[in-house]
C-alpha cells in the first residue's frame, strides 16, 4: 500500500507541477493605479500577441496599468473593454510571440476533479494552489449587483491578488477566472466559468463594451397576494412590480404601465429581477418577448422588443 499512495502522490505532483511549467510564463502580476490609490491582481494571456484577461474590478476606472511577468519582464497595459456585470475585462500589452493559455470547456469539468490556481496573492507573484472542484453551477452577485451564473466553486486556496488569475484543469487548460472568495470562510472559492468568459471576450474584442436587452422598467421583487395566484393559475408566487418606466422605451412602446406586475416572459417564469436579468441578454435584443402580467387583479400578456443597453 504505501509503495502505491507514493506513487499516486508523485503523479499527482507531477500533474500539478507540469500545469505550473507549462502556464506560469502566461501568468501576470496586474498593478493599477487608481486616482490616488493603488491597487493590483491577476490576469493571464490568451492570446500570442499579448490580449489578457482578467477581473473588472481590478482594472474598472485605473488610470494606469502595469503587467509583470514571472521573468521580471514588464509592460503597459491598456483597457481594451470591461464587463462588470461579470466581473471580466480585457487589457493589452505591445508585445508580440507571446506565451498562452487557452480557454477550455468548462461545461465538461466535473466536482471532484483537480483545479489549479495560479495568481499573486499579497503580491506575491506566480503562487500556485491546487484543490479540488467543489461544486457547480453556483450564482454570486457581481460588484454590479447583477447574478452571475453558472459560477465555478473551489478549494484551492485564493487570497487577495488573485483576483483575475486563472483556473486550470490538469490539462493546463484554463476553466475559469478567480473572481472571490468568501471570507472568513476557507476553502470556499469561487471563479467566473470559461464559457462564460468567451461569450464576454468575444463582445470586448469586438466593441468594448458588452451589450444586453433592454426594456426600460424600474421594477422590485413582490410576493403576490395568495388570491391573485389562486385566480391566476400562476405557477408563481412572486413576481416584479413595475414602479417606473422610462419614456420612449420598449416597456413605454408596449404599453407596459405602473403598477403591473410581470410574472413570466415567454414560457419562462419571473420571480424576480434576477430571472429578468438573466434573459435580457445579449441575444434579446431586436426579438419579441410576450410578458405575462398581472394589471388589475387579472393576468394578461404584452409583446415587448428588447432594445440594447450597455
Amino acid at each position: 500500500m504505501r509503495h502505491s499512495d507514493e506513487r499516486l502522490l508523485d503523479s499527482y505532483s507531477q500533474t500539478v507541477s507540469g500545469v505550473f511549467q507549462r502556464s506560469s510564463s502566461a501568468v501576470v502580476n496586474i498593478e493599477v493605479q487608481k486616482g490616488d490609490a493603488k491597487g493590483g491582481g491577476s490576469g493571464f494571456v490568451f492570446t500570442p500577441d499579448g490580449f489578457i484577461l482578467t477581473n473588472s474590478h481590478v482594472v474598472h476606472g485605473a488610470k494606469r496599468i502595469r503587467v509583470t511577468f514571472i521573468d521580471g519582464r514588464r509592460a503597459e497595459a491598456q483597457l481594451v473593454g470591461d464587463d462588470p456585470h461579470t466581473d471580466l475585462a480585457v487589457i493589452r500589452i505591445n508585445l508580440q510571440n507571446l506565451n498562452y493559455v487557452q480557454l477550455g470547456d468548462s461545461h465538461r469539468i466535473q466536482v471532484g476533479q483537480i483545479a489549479i490556481a495560479i495568481g499573486n496573492p499579497f503580491g506575491f507573484q506566480c503562487t500556485l494552489t491546487a484543490g479540488v472542484i467543489s461544486a457547480l453551477g453556483r450564482s454570486m452577485r457581481s460588484q454590479s449587483g447583477r447574478l452571475i451564473e453558472q459560477v465555478i466553486q473551489t478549494d484551492a486556496a485564493l487570497n487577495p491578488g488573485n483576483s483575475g488569475g486563472p483556473l486550470f484543469n490538469s490539462g493546463a487548460q484554463v476553466i475559469g477566472i478567480n473572481t472571490a472568495v468568501i471570507l472568513p470562510a476557507q476553502g470556499i472559492c469561487f471563479a467566473v466559468p470559461s464559457s462564460t468568459a468567451e461569450l464576454i471576450v468575444t463582445e470586448l474584442l469586438q466593441y468594448g463594451r458588452v451589450t444586453r436587452g433592454f426594456i426600460g422598467i424600474m421594477g422590485q421583487n413582490v410576493v403576490l397576494p395568495p388570491g391573485i395566484v389562486h385566480v391566476g393559475k400562476l405557477p408563481v408566487e412572486s413576481g416584479i412590480s413595475v414602479y417606473g418606466i422610462e419614456p420612449n422605451s420598449p416597456a413605454d412602446k408596449a404599453g407596459l404601465a405602473v403598477g403591473d406586475i410581470i410574472v413570466g416572459i415567454n414560457d419562462q417564469l419571473a420571480a424576480g429581477i434576477d430571472d429578468l436579468h438573466r434573459l435580457l441578454t445579449i441575444h434579446s435584443v431586436g426579438h419579441p418577448y410576450i410578458l405575462t402580467i398581472i394589471r388589475q387583479l387579472e393576468k394578461t400578456f404584452v409583446r415587448i422588443i428588447p432594445e440594447s443597453r450597455i
